[in-house]
């Protein structure tokens, strides 16, 4: 089988040949650039031999195009620190509108895209990041995010309706440029920052609209739920081809994450953890997954970005293990 076909073939929870795995990380500094982050992805690729390729644009991107400071936190993930947040009063969701389509960032990620499918050609996927709107909230607002959405309810969702606009075109923009399809990000679907009717209110009602506005125009979409202590009762029924989540650190496990939800689960690999030791352990962790899930709508994938000084070794330990 091919990429595409395994890739496809997991999605349908079909026989495959092997296990697709694809892992991804930040490429901070050159990700403001489109030749050199799509240099950095196709060298990536290449490298390791994936079965798809998850572009993931510099941190924060949406801070960035609202008019936020950042700059480059120094970390290990290769995220951005925030300088200056866009919302920094309840009155500042006023002013929040939907991103116009001839943004710089915009064009930057087109053409990143672009290059990418021009190097790899049309047999390997190409996956774009964006975000659930009200995760580009948090982005925008920070900690104050939770008491305007309780105090202010209102401009908060008329906010969010702005920000879902600005995913749709995002999304839409990279699907011209060549990519297959989407990894949409939620960061706030957790018991530790929501009430199960502020998730649903805030953040369900909103992601749905956001993937219903995608359904046609995307080969799949793949729901990636950061943090712990998920609402995967509610996130695991979106109308998604693909879940992926912290599946090594918080319920539900890759096998009743199988049971749960109808398309591929995506993980198996503690991307800060066993990832970090050594090829064996991590070859374990990957044999592990297969044996939970009978190697049948697998993904195999860390629960997020990998830490960007993993050791190679460890990363051909997890690429060669799904050989087996």
């Amino acid at each position: 089988m091919n990429k595409r076909e395994r890739l496809y073939a997991a999605i349908r929870k079909q026989k495959v040949d092997r296990p697709p795995i694809a892992l991804w990380r930040h490429f901070p500094g050159d990700d403001l650039d489109s030749e050199k982050l799509a240099r950095r992805v196709v060298e990536f690729q290449r490298q390791y031999d994936f079965d798809f390729v998850k572009v993931t644009p510099a941190a924060s991107y949406v801070a960035e195009m609202y008019g936020g400071g950042l700059h480059d936190a120094g970390n290990r993930e290769g995220t951005r620190t925030h300088t200056r947040r866009v919302i920094n009063d309840w009155r500042d969701w006023q002013d929040i509108q939907p991103i116009p389509d001839d943004h710089p960032v915009f064009k930057r990620e087109y053409d990143a895209i672009q290059r990418i499918r021009q190097e790899l050609g049309k047999d390997v996927p190409i996956m774009q990041t964006i975000f659930s709107p009200l995760s580009c909230a948090r982005t925008l607002a920070g900690d104050r995010l939770i008491q305007d959405l309780r105090e202010h309810p209102g401009e908060l969702q008329r906010a969010l309706h702005a920000l879902g606009t600005t995913m749709e075109r995002f999304a839409f923009n990279a699907t011209y440029a060549g990519a297959d399809s989407l990894f949409l990000a939620t960061q706030v679907a957790s018991r530790d920052v929501l009430t199960p009717e502020e998730s649903r209110a805030f953040g369900q009602a909103y992601n749905l609209t956001l993937i219903n506005e995608l359904r046609g125009h995307v080969d799949f979409v793949l729901l990636h739920v950061h943090g712990e202590n998920i609402y995967y009762e509610h996130l695991f029924k979106y109308p998604v081809q693909i879940v992926n989540w912290h599946d090594r650190k918080t319920p539900p496990t890759l096998q009743e994450g199988k049971r749960l939800f109808d398309g591929a689960v995506a993980g198996g690999i503690d991307e800060w953890g066993v990832l970090q030791t050594t090829p064996d352990a991590v070859r374990a962790q990957v044999q592990d997954a297969l044996a939970q899930t009978d190697g049948i709508g697998l993904i195999v994938a860390a629960g997020c970005v990998i830490p960007m000084d993993t050791p190679e070794e460890n990363i051909r330990a997890a690429r060669a293990a799904v050989e087996l």
